[in-house]
């Protein structure tokens, strides 16, 4: 692993390997977008991530087997990335984030819908979802990306997504 070791504190070295700006983001983009190519990553960040911070970040996140990397069955110069074992494990994580973000900022309804949802589903709606994780990340990464296998959980914050989107947006014409 290529991270600083300052001490042996498990906080510190959480954020020795996830602290920078972005490393959450691309997991968060990865897991709740289900955005697995780096063309996708790059146009659809609501934040405007630069094109090499992006490379970087996949290159430093492959190395510390948050994700991994293979080649893409249906194009020769596209790669598919996928969520292992220990980014999938940061469904708790997130939830916890969004549910104090939630609490004490000023978040969009829109970006925070999977927020509330997760909050509300607890612990096993979370181990639900790293089950569906598992299957699309890890058991069938090519059909994870392409569709044709999916997960019911990121279905259903998906669609409580769009539908706030949708909402906001007949609202503001």
């Amino acid at each position: 692993m290529d991270i600083e070791l300052r001490s042996g504190c498990p906080i510190n070295l959480t954020m020795e390997v996830l602290g920078d700006r972005w490393s959450l983001i691309i997991i968060r983009d990865i897991m709740f977008g289900n955005r697995r190519h780096f063309r996708d990553l790059l146009t659809h960040s609501e934040e405007g991530i630069a094109s090499n911070i992006l490379a970087a970040r996949l290159k430093r996140l492959l190395s510390l087997g948050f994700i991994s990397k293979r080649d893409d069955p249906s194009h020769s110069q596209k790669a598919i990335y996928s969520l292992a074992e220990p980014a999938i494990q940061l469904v708790p994580v997130f939830a916890m984030i969004g549910a104090w973000g939630r609490r004490h900022l000023p978040v969009s309804e829109e970006l925070s819908i999977r927020a509330q949802l997760l909050e509300e589903g607890g612990p096993p709606l979370w181990d639900e979802f790293m089950e569906d994780l598992r299957q699309i990340h890890i058991v069938d990464p090519i059909g994870g990306a392409n569709g044709t296998c999916t997960s019911p959980v990121l279905a259903k914050l998906t669609a409580a997504f769009l539908e706030v989107r949708a909402r906001s947006l007949s609202q503001a014409s």
